[in-house]
């Protein structure tokens, strides 16, 4: 009898470890999968917006170019490409998003005003995502004319680069490149990294990079 009651003492302890382990795991194995759901999102994203480009570069007007040209302020030059890529994202203008969306970098800091990625305007797009379009500063020809943010599951968090966060740099005659493209592989492990920022996995996952290595 007693034997059988040690036999059960031990049992119970190996179930209670097994439950314990699995309990431990199931966050890790939960995070996982949904990061793996963000990468495939952001690649099937990417490969329709560089396929969009295509299709707006082969489309574009002289029209078009000339109020680019003209255009004086980012601002006008955001409208300008807003309004053409709109129907093809299915962009809502009507609807603002929440001021409270902020997006942190991969290293839990935040992005502020007047920093490179830092966008002024967002978007809701389809399939809840949030899209952030931005004008910036060329200083010499093969410069990248835009940027755009793409949030895969818009409100919901974790809002993070890297996470659900990604983006890519649009350049004359709609070339596209995602964030990161000119980084080294030692460069892309470090970004794309709980010590980085999380832009340049944008990049790093185009290119098979995993999130867990």
């Amino acid at each position: 009898m007693a034997r059988k009651k040690y036999w059960k003492l031990e049992y119970s302890i190996a179930l209670f470890f097994m439950l314990g382990t699995i309990l431990l795991m199931m966050p890790v194995s939960i995070e996982n999968t949904r990061q793996a759901n963000f990468i495939s999102k952001w690649n099937e994203k990417y490969n329709r917006v560089d396929y969009m480009f295509q299709v707006i570069n082969a489309h574009i007007t002289g029209e078009l170019l000339t109020s680019f040209n003209k255009a004086k302020t980012p601002q006008e030059r955001e409208k300008l490409l807003l309004q053409i890529v709109k129907p093809y994202l299915r962009l809502n203008t009507e609807q603002p998003v929440s001021k409270r969306y902020k997006v942190k970098y991969m290293n839990g800091n935040r992005s502020y005003k007047g920093k490179l990625y830092n966008f002024r305007e967002f978007y809701y797009g389809e399939n809840n995502t949030i899209v952030g379009i931005k004008d910036i500063k060329s200083e010499k020809e093969n410069d990248a004319f835009f940027m755009m943010m793409f949030d895969m599951n818009g409100l919901l968090p974790p809002n993070c680069w890297g996470k659900d966060v990604f983006g890519i740099n649009i350049y004359d005659g709609g070339h596209i490149e995602p964030f990161g493209a000119q980084m080294d592989m030692d460069e892309l492990k470090k970004d794309c990294s709980d010590i980085g920022s999380g832009i340049g996995c944008s990049y790093y996952y185009k290119i098979g990079g995993g999130f867990d290595d």
